[in-house]
């Protein structure tokens, strides 16, 4: 298989007074098309820095990350920003949903900045929506669903672009048993789809889930298995 993520020596350090914290330190990896791949590891260990950078939400110090085959480490903020849009759909532990608008208004947000017309928004939110069981609920706003429903609707934001790759930061931090793994076969069926899934987790039965298992300590990759899912 292809490579679509290539990080090459990232390193992310922040100055701290007199000091110097590695939030990464040197970190060499290769996710390849189709991968489904979680990333553990102890709260600051690294793996949230490393999923912003994967994520185009923020650069390394030093490093390389190629990105469907473009170096993009030093991408200014709208170049960034523009590749995010067009290749990276993202799920957030906290859902990120706008109060205000029903799940279809949330789902077609990303849309509007995609400069798609409101017929159309409107049309692929239904459709993303319904493929994730949500059909009825087009109309319901976040507070009248439950936290998986809610979980869901972010899930078809991050699809309605139809992303090569899903960014999944702690999708299940805030369900509770039976949600998430109904949330996890949401992201199997993605990856069966052919979609990349690259998903940060703290909990170790949601990782044995994905196919693979990147485990991070103190900015280091100290660990990168394989452990395959049941179909």
């Amino acid at each position: 298989m292809a490579v679509v993520i290539e990080l090459k020596d990232i390193v992310k350090r922040y100055i701290m007074g007199d000091s110097t914290v590695y939030a990464l330190d040197h970190v060499n990896v290769k996710i390849e098309y189709g991968e489904f791949t979680s990333i553990m590891g102890p709260s600051g260990s690294g793996k949230s820095t490393m999923m912003n950078i994967l994520g185009c939400l923020d650069r390394p110090t030093s490093g390389l990350y190629y990105l469907d085959g473009k170096e993009i480490a030093g991408y200014n903020d709208d170049e960034l920003a523009h590749t995010r849009n067009a290749k990276i759909g993202f799920v957030f532990q906290n859902f990120n949903l706008l109060a205000k608008l029903t799940a279809q208004a949330n789902v077609a947000l990303p849309l509007v900045y995609a400069g798609v017309s409101e017929e159309e928004r409107m049309e692929r939110a239904k459709q993303a929506l319904e493929a994730v069981g949500l059909g009825s609920r087009m109309d319901h706003k976040p507070m009248e669903m439950s936290g998986g429903q809610r979980q869901r609707v972010a899930i078809a934001r991050a699809l309605v672009n139809d992303p090569a790759i899903i960014m999944a930061d702690e999708p299940t931090g805030n369900l509770d048993t039976k949600s998430s793994y109904e949330i996890m076969d949401i992201f199997k069926q993605m990856n069966a789809s052919g979609k990349t899934v690259v998903m940060v987790t703290h909990e170790p039965d949601i990782a044995e889930q994905t196919k693979r298992i990147l485990v991070m300590r103190d900015g280091k990759l100290i660990s990168d298995g394989g452990q395959p899912y049941a179909e």
